[in-house]
C-alpha cells in the first residue's frame, strides 16, 4: 500500500468535511438571525418583495406607536467647523462600549450635559464616535451630533454642539405611525435590491440650517449595512432618502 498517497488521501477528506461542517454552521446561524426576526407584521405582499429584491432584515421591528408631539430648538452647527476641544486627561475609549454611564462620570466635568446623550455606533467611525441629544431623556434627536475624537484607545478630543431644546407641547401629541407600515413603504419603493436592514430607532430629525428656532418631528430611522440612512416622518408618513433633501 502507498501510505504517502493514502495519507494525502484522508488529509484532502478531513478538509473537505471542515469545509461542509463551517458551510452547515454558517447556513444554521443565518437561519437563527432571520427566526429571530418577526416578519408577522408586515403584509404577505412586502415580504413577497422583500424576497424578489433579496432584502434582509437583521433588526426587530419595533411594535410600540408611542404620541410624540413635534419639537422645537436652536442649533447652529456651527462646531463642525471649529477645531476640536481638546480633553485635559484622555479617557479609555473602550468605556463607549462596556460602560456609557463610566464614560459620562469621567468625561462630566469636561462636556456639559453628556449624561443626556446616546451612542450612535452606525453613525460612528474610525477616530470618531457619534452621539445624539435625547428629547425627554429618551429620543434621539438624529442629525445633531456630539463628536468623541478617539485615538490610540483614548478619547482625545470632542466636538459639542451648542443646542437648546425647548419643552414639549404635551397637549399637541399625536400617535407615532408603525414601523411595520413604514418598513414596508420602504421595501417595496426605496430599498434597492440585496439591501440588509440592519437597525430601526424612533427618533426625531432635525434640520441644520441656522435659524431663531427650528422643527423637528418625530421620525423612523432605518440604516442599512452599508451605512446609508432612510428617515420616515412617523405622523405624516413623508421619506426622506438618501437621495433626496426633503
Amino acid at each position: 500500500m502507498d501510505w504517502g498517497r493514502a495519507k494525502n488521501v484522508l488529509i484532502y477528506a478531513f478538509l473537505l468535511l471542515n469545509l461542509l461542517l463551517c458551510y452547515q454552521l454558517w447556513v444554521d446561524l443565518r437561519d437563527q438571525v432571520s427566526a429571530s426576526v418577526d416578519f408577522t407584521s408586515l403584509s404577505e405582499e412586502t415580504q413577497r418583495v422583500m424576497e424578489q429584491k433579496g432584502i434582509r432584515l437583521l433588526s426587530a421591528i419595533p411594535a410600540g406607536t408611542p404620541e410624540l408631539p413635534d419639537i422645537t430648538y436652536r442649533y447652529s452647527g456651527e462646531e463642525q467647523n471649529d477645531s476640536p476641544v481638546q480633553l485635559k486627561q484622555p479617557v479609555d475609549s473602550k468605556l463607549i462600549y462596556s460602560s456609557f454611564s463610566e464614560l459620562s462620570k469621567q468625561l462630566e466635568s469636561q462636556i456639559p450635559d453628556i449624561a443626556n446623550y446616546r451612542f450612535d455606533a452606525q453613525e460612528s467611525e474610525v477616530g470618531k464616535f457619534v452621539l445624539h441629544p435625547l428629547v425627554e431623556n429618551q429620543w434621539s434627536l438624529f442629525r445633531v451630533r456630539l463628536e468623541l475624537i478617539n485615538s490610540d484607545q483614548k478619547i482625545v478630543a470632542y466636538r459639542w454642539p451648542k443646542i437648546e431644546i425647548a419643552a414639549s407641547n404635551n397637549e399637541d401629541v399625536q400617535k407615532v405611525l408603525p414601523a411595520s407600515q413604514a418598513l414596508s413603504s420602504l421595501i417595496e419603493k426605496y430599498f434597492p435590491p440585496d439591501s440588509v436592514v440592519k437597525e430601526i430607532e424612533l427618533g426625531y430629525y432635525g434640520e441644520l440650517f441656522n435659524s431663531e428656532s427650528q422643527v423637528a418631528s418625530p421620525m423612523w430611522r432605518f440604516m442599512l449595512e452599508n451605512g446609508k440612512a432612510y428617515y420616515v416622518d412617523a405622523i405624516s408618513a413623508d421619506i426622506i432618502s438618501p437621495k433626496t433633501t426633503e
